[in-house]
């Protein structure tokens, strides 16, 4: 939950930007069962933040104040309370069995549940898929002991209604599948093997392998993972949610064509938060690793992650972990995807290791601010940094390719990958691989055009190629490209 806060800075002016609210057996046979236990006590979660779901309001800062102001800086424990992120029946990895359900899976008998309860599930089958379908105050745990399904266009677990839904997986591996194209529930787009309209919890001391022909794990408001061992292929993404990502611990090997990790809400761009408290991730994706609309916060896990872009949201805060990502785009990104927060990379702890690949990438690249407060980063790649508000170096180590430096390099460009290549920047040659005549690779001093105004060759001071290349227009960026490590202010 998202608390209303005051993000603060410690640099040299303390001020207030705003106040943030980041706060198996047949369905008759289940029915039966349902009716007979009269005596059975609901298993209750007591313990149930009170005010979960309550997140940040919008900042009224405009886009350029939040570039220009650094208002959201360095306050490590402003973004998101996370002192009752997790309830203490969230943490709990095994369930109370004392007065569960026992079912067996029998394929083509789908599974209802209506009622508060834990139930567990075992057995092999194909086309079944478990519904929950409670009232709104109700908690349901489904405890997957040695369960396996496999469906062809229905989720395996479908959750319509309850207030929330635990899936536990039990000692041993359990599996769900879905092989072919979802079917919508009439209006409800199905396109997860879990889909849930309620909040979720996945917990336990278990597997659970799950392979999707769409999306692995889908809830549409808060997900909360705080134990077990995941192993997803997806072919959308793996793991998504509207409201939150809350993980606590977990072993995470994820196979996704899109985003391993992905919280958006398009109704509300206040919510769509991930928080990491810890947990061991193996990723390997086409598009980010983990991407979240508002405040993508980790406070440890170690995380290996392969894909387009490693980390991604809005405001992007790293406080401690190892994370090493390899990147064919940028390694770590805060852009504009939610206008309640300033547009920001904060790094205050942890081993961050970036290397980037060739051509147009940045190893850490915020359309907005940059703060190292702490840490020890690596990044290898032509563009380290970049950044379009400021930056500041305020303490921790950082090595570009290799070599300790003690000032960031605004790259600017993007990856420094050519004239003409794509976003590129300055590579130093003409699209077709020679240098204009006369011209020797070296901007002039001062970043002037020579006299005349004309670069070597004609080039009447425009560097040639096209796209978003020419951004520099023979002029360096006013000196404004680095900024000193323990300075109070970037000059960029």
């Amino acid at each position: 939950m998202l608390r209303k806060e005051k993000i603060t800075t410690a640099l040299m002016t303390v001020f207030i930007v705003s106040t943030l609210a980041l706060t198996a057996c047949s369905s008759s046979n289940v029915s039966e069962m349902l009716s007979s236990a009269t005596a059975t006590e609901a298993t209750t979660d007591t313990t149930e933040p009170t005010m979960e779901k309550e997140l940040s309001e919008s900042v009224t800062n405009t886009q350029d104040e939040n570039l220009s102001s650094s208002s959201a800086s360095a306050s490590s424990d402003t973004l998101i309370d996370t002192s009752d992120l997790f309830s203490e029946r969230d943490l709990e990895q095994e369930a109370d069995l004392t007065d569960a359900y026992y079912m067996t899976l029998e394929s083509g008998e789908n599974i209802s549940i209506t009622q508060e309860g834990v139930y567990v599930i075992s057995g092999e089958a194909t086309d079944v898929t478990i519904t929950v379908e409670a009232a709104d105050t109700d908690k349901v745990q489904i405890v997957l002991d040695g369960a396996s399904i496999t469906n062809t266009t229905s989720p395996a677990i479908y959750v319509k209604s309850a207030d929330k839904v635990f899936v536990t997986t039990a000692d041993g591996t359990s599996s769900l599948k879905v092989a072919g194209t979802f079917t919508a529930d009439g209006t409800t787009n199905l396109d997860a093997v879990i889909y849930s309209k309620s909040d979720l919890v996945l917990n336990g001391t278990g597997t659970l392998n799950i392979e999707s022909s769409a999306n692995g794990i889908s809830a549409k408001d808060d997900l909360k993972i705080t134990g077990g061992t995941y192993n997803i292929t997806a072919t959308e993404d793996a793991v998504e949610a509207n409201d939150s990502i809350r993980i606590y611990d977990g072993t995470f090997d994820i196979t996704s064509k899109k985003d391993a990790f992905h919280c958006e809400n398009s109704d509300d761009n206040t919510l769509g938060y991930v928080y990491i408290q810890g947990g061991t991730f193996k990723i390997n994706a086409t598009d980010d690793g983990i991407q979240a609309t508002t405040v993508l916060m980790i406070d440890g896990g170690t995380f290996d992650i392969t894909s387009a872009e490693g980390l991604e949201a809005t405001y992007v805060q790293i406080n401690n972990g190892t994370i090493t990502i390899e990147a064919s785009d940028d390694g770590i990104n805060a852009t504009q995807k939610s206008t309640a927060y300033d547009v920001v990379i904060e790094v205050n702890g942890g081993d961050i290791t970036v290397n980037m690949g060739a051509g147009d990438t940045d190893g850490f690249d915020a359309n907005g601010n940059i703060y190292i407060n702490g840490g020890t980063i690596s990044v290898t790649g032509n563009s380290a940094f970049d950044w379009d508000g400021e930056a500041q170096l305020n303490g921790g180590t950082v090595t570009v390719n290799g070599e300790e430096v003690t000032e960031l390099t605004n790259q600017m460009m993007g990856g420094m990958g050519g004239f003409g290549g794509g976003r590129g920047g300055m590579g130093g040659q003409m699209p077709s691989g020679e240098m204009p005549e006369g011209f020797d690779g070296q901007m002039p001093q001062d970043g002037q055009m020579p006299e005349g105004g004309q670069m070597p060759g004609g080039q009447n001071g425009q560097f040639p190629g096209g796209g978003k290349g020419g951004r520099m227009n023979g002029q360096m960026p006013n000196d404004q490209n680095t900024t000193e490590s323990g300075s109070s202010s970037s000059q960029g």
